[in-house]
């Protein structure tokens, strides 16, 4: 018997600015250290280097870790289980408060590096430690750090294990359950179930669609929709562009394959599209074809929409950043025609992305459809799936970890209460093993 001890940082009043510390016998590590991105009226071309942690977290855009303060064992590392800003954002302006190193799997170290580079606020001197799925870690006397393959939007992917002697506390933030990706190896089942035979004292669980009905669908479902619209037309001769989550690589991969057989060369176009491709590609995890382009500074944009619009539109597929219509991103500027470049009657604009529901995303979007609808441009939504699971993946992967708790987060008070409904299906009870805890708030687990 002992005790486990989850603090609550961030990520349990809102999607976003995921953060979490758990400490067994006086040492601790914190799960993730991410952004509130709608806070700040953006999405993925983001410039934050010279913002102070202090004034962030005022703005509601970075966990609170104050509540830390003198109230946490030895901080033992920081672990991070994917490269998205609502996970990582936050590292450059509160990592350098721990003495721990940063531990993710490769590709996502690789994200934090330049996330950490591009800071000019705070020196962040945090050793950076790449764990592969399927290793382990140990971390101190009583912990140990073990990744498990897992799915997302964005490859590399884990589940964080943090194995513990009194069982192991399973961090599920974020997943889906995807049989088919396109990229990468499904979800690895056999180790799953394994662990939760083993034990698993708690789990911590992302809420976030724990309340939409079935079953995610995988990425394969997505390349097809992509590919039917890229192709299933006989306008060929006309402007097409596609925006996308610049971090979903294997939808871009799938954008660049369709590109391929429209005869058309890929653009990307996008500092944060630049940041999370090229660093797939500089590591093997994806193969260009030789007539790629990529554009990230403004200048340069500018230069490849005006050749592009000089040479012919139908020879082109820009891919480019600006789906939720963010301020500053390359396709809000086009729709604003601060380029070389004008939509003509009868332009493709193919959204494969979700519309992020906050109020802010929801009138950016509006705002940029309109101007692209009143410039004659036809709009294809949501050609896309989730990277979240749905309420059966949520009611799978319990049944799969068995663990003795279970504590919703990444998610507002109604997620957490679709999620509280999911696990009573499994047998579980409200305040006895099933818990809903706010930013700042802690539970003490005798297990």
């Amino acid at each position: 018997m002992g005790n486990i001890r989850l603090i609550a940082v961030g990520g349990y009043n809102e999607m976003g600015r995921n953060m979490t510390a758990v400490e067994v016998n006086g040492e601790s590590v914190i799960f993730d250290m991410g952004l509130s991105l709608d806070r700040i009226q953006i999405h993925e071309d983001v410039e934050l280097e010279k913002m102070h942690s202090l004034d962030l977290i005022k703005m509601g855009a970075i966990p609170d870790d104050t509540v830390l303060n003198g109230n946490i064992g030895n901080v033992r590392a920081i672990v991070c289980t994917h490269g998205h800003l609502d996970h990582v954002g936050a590292i450059p302006k509160l990592a350098h408060r721990y003495d721990a190193p940063i531990v993710s799997t490769p590709y996502t170290t690789e994200i934090i590096r330049e996330l950490i580079n591009k800071e000019r606020k705070f020196g962040v001197e945090n050793k950076l430690l790449s764990l592969s799925a399927g290793e382990t870690m140990e971390l101190g006397k009583n912990l140990t750090l073990e990744f498990v393959r897992s799915t997302h939007s964005i490859i590399q992917t884990v589940f964080a294990v943090l194995h513990t002697p009194y069982g192991a506390v399973f961090y599920a933030n974020d997943f889906k359950l995807d049989r088919t990706p396109t990229l990468e190896k499904p979800p690895d089942f056999q180790r799953i179930k394994q662990i939760g035979r083993e034990g698993v004292a708690l789990m911590v669980v992302e809420s976030t669609n724990s309340g939409k009905p079935g079953k995610t669908p995988s990425e394969k479902v997505a390349k097809d929709m992509v590919h039917d619209v890229l192709l299933g037309t006989e306008e060929t001769s006309c402007g097409v562009m596609v925006t996308t989550f610049s971090s979903h690589i294997a939808r871009i991969n799938a954008i660049i394959e369709a590109a391929a057989k429209m005869d058309r060369i890929p653009v990307l176009l996008g500092r944060s599209m630049k940041r999370y491709v090229l660093t797939a590609s500089n590591m093997g995890l994806i193969e260009f074809p030789e007539n790629i382009e990529v554009y990230s500074s403004g200048k340069a944009i500018q230069n490849a929409l005006s050749r592009i619009s000089t040479e012919g539109r139908d020879r082109y597929l820009p891919i480019l950043t600006g789906h939720q219509g963010e301020p500053g991103a390359v396709l809000t500027r086009i729709s604003n025609k601060e380029f070389n470049y004008h939509i003509e009657k009868g332009d493709k604009i193919i959204f494969s992305a979700n519309k992020i529901p906050s109020p802010m995303t929801l009138a950016n979007r509006y705002a940029l459809e309109t101007k692209l609808k009143m410039q004659g441009a036809r709009i294809y939504e949501d050609v896309h799936v989730s990277g979240h699971a749905c309420r059966e993946d949520h009611w799978e992967l319990i049944r799969m970890v068995k663990p003795q708790h279970v504590v919703p987060s990444h998610g507002d008070l109604s997620m957490h209460i679709n999620y509280i409904e999911m696990a009573e299906d499994a047998g579980y009870e409200l305040g006895y093993n099933a818990h809903i805890v706010r930013n700042g708030e802690e539970i003490l687990l005798e297990v």
